[in-house]
């Protein structure tokens, strides 16, 4: 059985937190930045992850750059922390993918 690719696994993830109370409270989001980019932010109450640590990810950015990122796309970029109860995460607009995958790796590595 192949493995599914990141966009799938994060809707699987998502469906598998979905406790008929976790997904009125808690949830997914993904969404655009307009210098281009995304963003995708992920609430940690109640999972497996809560209160575990992540290592920041600062890709094609140092951490005190980060908030000027994006330009017109052209350079790749990605910045990914927990801040609080929230897996928070930043790319450029061809990096979505990178970054979603960013999120598995941990969510794995922690299974």
């Amino acid at each position: 059985m192949s493995k599914p690719d990141d966009l799938d696994w994060l809707m699987q993830w998502y469906l598998s937190q979905c406790d008929e109370d976790w997904e009125h409270q808690f949830g997914v989001t993904i969404d655009t930045l307009d210098n281009p980019g995304w963003s995708l932010s992920v609430d940690l109450d109640g999972t497996i992850l809560e209160g575990l640590a992540f290592l920041p990810v600062y890709e094609g950015v140092s951490e005190p750059e980060q908030s000027v990122q994006g330009l017109d796309g052209d350079v790749p970029w990605l910045v990914c922390r927990v801040e609080g109860p929230k897996f928070k995460g930043w790319c450029g607009p061809r990096d979505l993918g990178r970054l979603i995958s960013t999120f598995r790796v941990w969510v794995e590595a922690v299974n």
